[in-house]
């Protein structure tokens, strides 16, 4: 069962924050391990897992990086420590920006994220899963390693 399922949401890449909410307070009275105390052991075993399985399903879906990478390996386009080679020309002026690492430079490397968040937002916000083709998932996969280069110099920022 994949963390959709779980939660009993729609697969999406723009996964609606009050649903996941609600879903998550259901399953956790419903299996959290302290109502299982007088069960039998195999059953507190189960209940521990599912309760491990809905926080690990709720830090995924709550954010939406972590959203994209799942959905792609669901999808078996994305492997877990997969080597993603980014376009020259994106590597260039990303190469600008980081030569030139100042205070302003989040405000810089925000602003080029949402540039290339452009080109993915209509895909990732009106996700369709039985309309979603894998053209537009592999440009949501590009955008992914993208804004995660991105993190990392701004990630230098803070140090």
């Amino acid at each position: 069962m994949n963390y959709f399922e779980l939660f009993d949401l729609p697969v999406s890449l723009n996964v609606d924050k009050s649903s996941l909410a609600k879903k998550y307070f259901e399953l956790q009275k419903k299996y959290h391990p302290d109502y299982f105390t007088q069960a039998t052991e195999a059953e507190q075993e189960e209940a521990l897992e599912k309760s491990s399985a809905v926080n690990k399903a709720l830090k995924i879906l709550k954010d939406k990086d972590r959203t994209i990478k799942y959905l792609l390996q669901l999808k078996g386009l994305l492997e877990e420590e997969e080597k993603y080679l980014l376009p020259p020309d994106f590597l260039m002026e990303v190469m600008e920006l980081n030569e030139e690492l100042t205070a302003e430079s989040a405000t810089a490397i925000n602003d080029f994220e949402k540039g290339i968040y452009s080109g993915v937002q209509s895909i990732i916000e009106q996700y369709d899963d039985a309309a979603i083709t894998t053209a537009e998932l592999l440009k949501v996969k590009e955008y992914y390693f993208k804004k995660k280069y991105l993190q990392r110099i701004l990630d230098r920022l803070d140090d």
